[in-house]
């Protein structure tokens, strides 16, 4: 697993929780409270007890801390920015879901970002596929999913509990597209936001 996947799990912590909780879940995971370089390879396994022990310290199942941690993601600025090029609109968004590891890599090559695929059903309602190489793709997936629709300003029903083999399913149903004002997005770089701050 690629560091930066380790290194977001300890900003979530830290950012929602306090450093406190980093450092112990640090500790129960035998890691350096230092962290970790976003760039080096890490054992998935180092993950998995990462997560195992954001489980035991903060008393909360793993797909609920992975749902938000997903949702922390998406209101980042670089990932929000690389999500909202997906589309104009939630729908445009939605569709481009697919394309979104080979940007993903893109920006981060060998980040190994779960494949996704979206199946259109009847009335606005959706599946996302969702394949990695580690279980809990989808509720990250799902997280993510849910805070790009208030950035859109949708209203959507979204439901991570789907499960076939490696597949993790996501079922989306989007009810109002302009249910709320969109938050603003320019395609020019903020004020202060380099370029490589991007990658």
């Amino acid at each position: 697993m690629l560091g930066v996947v380790n290194k977001s799990i300890q900003s979530f912590l830290s950012s929602h929780y306090g450093g406190h909780v980093w450092r112990e879940v640090a500790e129960r995971s035998n890691v350096d409270p230092a962290g970790f370089e976003a760039m080096l390879s890490y054992d998935d396994r180092l993950t998995e007890a990462l997560l195992d022990a954001a489980e035991a310290v903060l008393e909360t199942p793993r797909a609920m801390i992975l749902e938000d941690i997903g949702a922390w993601l998406a209101m980042t600025e670089p990932m929000r920015r690389l999500l909202r090029f997906g589309g104009a609109d939630y729908w445009d968004f939605l569709f481009s879901l697919d394309e979104l590891p080979g940007r993903g890599l893109m920006a981060l090559p060998g980040l190994g970002l779960p494949e996704l695929m979206l199946a259109t059903e009847a009335q606005g309602r959706f599946t996302l596929s969702v394949k990695g190489a580690m279980p809990g793709w989808g509720a990250v997936m799902a997280g993510l999913m849910r805070a790009m629709a208030d950035d859109y300003g949708a209203l959507v029903l979204i439901d991570a509990s789907g499960r076939s083999g490696p597949v993790e399913r996501v079922s989306v149903t989007l009810l109002d597209m302009a249910f709320a004002e969109a938050r603003h997005f320019d395609l020019a770089l903020p004020a202060g936001v380099l370029r490589h701050d991007l990658a």
